[in-house]
């Protein structure tokens, strides 16, 4: 695709990439046969293609040209940034990365009402805390029935109890995990479990108490500059047991394992953090690649039960992961059941399923009945907000993949 940037605009950093992830489409269209919202709403300027074209025209554009409006921003707040289109694109279009440049500068030509400045401000503060987000999580299940309903959707009954974590700290093999900031109050039997089946395959797993959210919820927010603070700060956290030799860094939050695997791309132009973003970049690993990769045969595994893995976006298009929980999951020796169209968002997307919680709820009961169609008496998933949000429905159970696999180990 061509574009009409001046040398001007070129020297801008944010410019030269917009440029030149522009150039590499085609506009072909492919990108509109697997986009959630292009096939919910049939509207071209709500897939990726018409997108594109709305970012260049505004990127290309002059800061007083009427044309660049809320309707622009609200077609760029609809997108999941699933990232289907970037496994469906045949020129490698980093549609992501175009993403985040062009709703900085929607933001900042247009702004925002002071209603989407509270709820966006509001996600940030409660979500990206874990104590804080726990704390604010047991009050508002003592107060569930004034709790708004977007928010109390969200809300589980009672979580598992997380049970006896290892400490693991014997083991001549250490991986640190990161905590993350929803899941130790929405599912805190996720990393607990994560831990006991590592200490069986003979790894330590240890946190990093210093180290918070990955930084995603603020940067997706338009608050990249606090997201790249977060970033920084849980490098420092994971530098010292990097130096003494730990081998990975384990997320069993897909989402987050998408956003620390950028790292690299986020601080490539900070000279004192550039290095050991790449080092952490190299070293995050989604837990399905560590288990891939080990003997599972010391996992003797007991349970008949049918499931049904619903594959968050973050593992399939942002760590290219597709088939490999499944693949895991039956060498332990589970069954799957079969589920179409595999590749759509259940519409999590992080906060989406707040700030748009129509177009959320369509594509989640879409994905239920993909996932239910084979009668599967439990759904699996690998990413807690995807977790919640099917949950949220109240249909088949979901939890996180790795809980069941550690329900289900033999005395």
């Amino acid at each position: 695709m061509q574009t009409r940037f001046t040398e001007a605009d070129l020297q801008k950093p944010h410019i030269r990439e917009a440029d030149r992830v522009i150039r590499s489409c085609v506009h072909c269209g492919f990108c509109n046969a697997t986009c959630p919202t292009f096939q919910l709403l049939g509207d071209e300027l709500d897939g990726p293609r018409g997108r594109i074209y709305l970012m260049k025209e505004m990127l290309e554009s002059h800061e007083d040209d009427h044309k660049v409006t809320k309707q622009t921003q609200l077609h760029l707040d609809r997108c999941l940034t699933c990232r289907a289109c970037e496994t469906t694109c045949p020129s490698g279009v980093e549609y992501h990365k175009l993403l985040d440049i062009g709703r900085a500068e929607i933001d900042r030509r247009v702004g925002r009402t002071p209603k989407e400045h509270l709820l966006r401000f509001g996600l940030r503060k409660m979500l990206v805390e874990p104590r804080r987000f726990t704390a604010l999580l047991k009050l508002g299940m003592v107060f569930r029935p004034i709790v708004p309903g977007a928010i109390r959707d969200k809300m589980p009954g009672t979580p598992a109890s997380p049970g006896k974590r290892p400490d693991g700290q014997h083991h001549a093999r250490q991986m640190l995990i990161l905590e993350g900031c929803v899941q130790p109050g929405l599912s805190p039997n996720t990393n607990a479990a994560t831990a006991r089946i590592f200490d069986k395959l003979g790894i330590g797993l240890t946190p990093a108490p210093e180290a918070g959210c990955c930084g995603a919820i603020d940067f997706h927010l338009n608050a990249q500059e606090t997201g790249r603070a977060r970033i920084r700060a849980n490098i420092d956290a994971w530098w010292p047991a990097i130096e003494n030799g730990c081998e990975a860094i384990v997320q069993t939050a897909s989402g987050c394992g998408a956003f620390v695997k950028e790292y690299a791309e986020m601080l490539a132009d900070d000279p004192e953090y550039a290095f050991k973003a790449r080092k952490v970049s190299e070293m995050a690993k989604d837990l399905v690649e560590i288990l891939q990769d080990e003997d599972l045969d010391q996992l003797a595994v007991d349970d008949s039960r049918r499931l049904a893995f619903h594959c968050p976006c973050t593992l399939q298009h942002a760590q290219k992961l597709a088939g490999k929980v499944d693949g895991v999951l039956t060498r332990l020796g589970f069954s799957l059941t079969p589920v179409a169209d595999a590749h759509i968002c259940c519409g999590s997307a992080g906060t989406y399923s707040v700030t748009q919680p129509v177009l959320s709820k369509q594509l989640r009961d879409n994905k239920l009945d993909a996932l239910e169609a084979g009668n599967p008496e439990l759904i699996v998933t690998a990413n807690i907000g995807c977790q919640t949000h099917l949950d949220s429905a109240g249909r088949t159970p979901v939890r996180h993949w790795i809980e069941v696999v550690d329900d289900a180990l033999k005395p």
